[in-house]
């Protein structure tokens, strides 16, 4: 159990079209399966493309929903973490990443921190998560879920942190120039993970689109990285799948070398708050 296998499938969505998006799940998770991938993680609302708007309640579901649990069932041996809309209640939207494993929807992460800067609206179409929880993986691997612009506020990667998981999912939809004309979301990325993950000995998995919707070019650059922050695998341009192996013994040592979860002092952090 010291030994875990994760992948990031780099993929091209199709606005609005489940069936089409669940197809190309299914391609990627047998090929997962075939490489021997324990762990297998897709892209921010993968399921249904981004620039939603008004479609969001008609694309919708719920955790019962036949089409989640059909694609549940792809995943006998393996977890697949995949992104989709999910309505909680009547009018209540959420931007979630589901774990499905073994014919069931086994975990669901909503988003907490919804981006409102550049082109980004998405307070107007979903509520916003409050809640903060990890998920085993296996045992061994408790696994914090993270969803794109909650990686950017640094309070939320410290409370995730706090909790002691062993893996970090980085789901994300990331385009050129949605920001503003100055900021590199590419350089942006590649400084933000890597700080996450050396400053706190996470290893971490990001996924992102490789593909055009409708006026946004989404620049691919799905990674995974080790607990030093190294790269231990890196997406090129166009629809792929990488994995890597990770190991607790090299997660152990590189938070030995800089304790920074050990050495919190939440107390402190609580009073100066």
């Amino acid at each position: 159990m010291t030994k875990l296998r994760v992948s990031a499938a780099q993929i091209a969505v199709q606005l609005a079209d489940i069936d089409t998006n669940i197809k190309t799940h299914q391609r990627l998770i047998r090929q997962a399966e075939q490489e021997g991938v324990e762990l297998l993680l897709f892209p921010e609302l993968s399921l249904t493309g981004y620039q939603l708007e008004n479609k969001v309640p008609k694309l919708a579901m719920d955790h019962t929903d036949e089409r989640l649990l059909a694609l549940a069932q792809e995943c006998p041996e393996i977890i697949v973490v995949c992104g989709f809309v999910e309505q909680a209640s009547p009018g209540e939207f959420y931007n979630a990443m589901a774990w499905l494993h073994q014919g069931e929807v086994c975990f669901i992460h909503r988003k907490m921190n919804l981006p409102t800067y550049g082109g980004l609206a998405e307070g107007k179409l979903f509520t916003a998560s409050d809640r903060l929880e990890l998920q085993v993986a296996k045992p061994g691997w408790p696994t914090a879920t993270l969803i794109c612009a909650d990686l950017w506020n640094p309070g939320l990667v410290h409370a995730a942190m706090l909790r002691r998981p062993n893996l970090l999912l980085a789901p994300i939809n990331s385009a050129d120039g949605v920001v503003s004309d100055s900021f590199s979301n590419p350089d942006g990325w590649a400084l933000n993970l890597q700080f996450y993950a050396m400053t706190y000995g996470i290893p971490l998995v990001m996924a992102n689109r490789c593909d055009t919707e409708l006026d946004a070019h989404f620049w691919g650059g799905s990674r995974i990285l080790g607990p030093r922050g190294e790269t231990l695998a890196l997406a090129e341009t166009g629809e792929q799948l990488i994995w890597a192996d990770l190991s607790l013994d090299a997660i152990g040592h590189a938070r030995f070398e800089l304790p920074t979860i050990r050495d919190a002092n939440t107390p402190l952090i609580k009073s100066l708050l």
